[in-house]
């Protein structure tokens, strides 16, 4: 069986590239490459209802994908991201179905959209994160340590991460006046949200909980 690097949905951002998409970025779980995908406007509505956990009033046609293989009995076990060929990636959908394996091929974008219903797994080949994945630091992957990675998070905003492990890290590594500067601008903006999150993290240090 072939090696397979394990991904997660970043985030969706403009596509710099192609005017009227967006650029779904996808990450190595274990590591600093990223994968950015051109989608179409649709396919990032639909990703990013999925992201925010919103249902649409009526199901959409990634929602009744879903519905209608849960109604089978058929269970998506994984996205596998297999190709990439010509600027196009090629995916598949995996099924378990009773005893047996189904084989779905899939765009990309439909496979990811359709993984975030369901919570299932997203996997590629490393021979893919070689060819398309950049790394968003300066030097080679292997030259990475705890304080790169670090350094990597403190750059970054909180719109910027759409991960809630990292985001705790993120909030765990600014210190306390650049939380009470964040606060204040935060309640100055009417940005009520974040200033939650700054004063949760301030409250969290003050009671000394983990």
């Amino acid at each position: 069986m072939d090696t397979k690097v394990k991904l997660r949905v970043q985030g969706l951002t403009n596509s710099q590239i192609q005017a009227g998409a967006y650029a779904l970025i996808l990450a190595e779980e274990k590591g600093f490459y990223r994968i950015p995908i051109i989608v179409g406007t649709a396919e990032a509505q639909s990703i990013a209802i999925a992201l925010e956990h919103i249902t649409p009033p009526r199901p959409l046609t990634h929602d009744l994908f879903v519905a209608l293989t849960r109604t089978l009995g058929i269970q998506l076990r994984e996205v596998y991201i297999y190709k990439f060929q010509d600027g196009v990636f090629y995916s598949e959908l995996i099924f378990d179905k009773g005893a047996d394996t189904v084989r779905l091929d899939s765009r990309t974008s439909d496979a990811i959209a359709i993984a975030l219903r369901v919570n299932c797994s997203i996997y590629t080949s490393p021979e893919i994160v070689k060819e398309c994945g950049v790394v968003l630091e300066n030097g080679p992957r292997e030259t990475f340590t705890a304080h790169d990675e670090d350094e990597y998070i403190l750059n970054l905003e909180p719109e910027d991460i759409h991960d809630e492990e990292q985001l705790k890290r993120w909030l765990s590594l600014l210190d306390k006046d650049e939380l009470n500067s964040r606060l204040e601008e935060a309640v100055a903006e009417e940005n009520y949200e974040y200033a939650r999150m700054y004063r949760d993290e301030l409250r969290r240090r003050k009671e000394g909980t983990s």
